[in-house]
């Protein structure tokens, strides 16, 4: 899914498939997760404002949700 850089002090990039209503957050720590059958105006609403305050409020616990990818620690060479 392709995401979108946003500034947020919680996320790093937002993505959203409207033919399977799907929302796609990276976060600053790097995982990646998915939120199931949100509608497209839930995505447009967090993206106008706060997306950490709305995510909060409307998105966590709000919806089915599966974590794509775990933070990877940084290369220590």
């Amino acid at each position: 899914m392709e995401r979108h850089h946003v500034n947020s002090s919680m996320t790093k990039t937002v993505g959203y498939d409207p033919l399977n209503a799907i929302l796609e957050i990276e976060f600053k720590s790097g995982e990646i997760w998915q939120y199931r059958q949100v509608p497209e105006h839930v995505y447009q609403e967090m993206i106008s404002g706060s997306i950490g305050k709305y995510f909060q409020v409307h998105i966590k616990g709000q919806y089915e949700e599966s974590r794509v990818m775990e933070s990877i620690p940084p290369f220590k060479g």
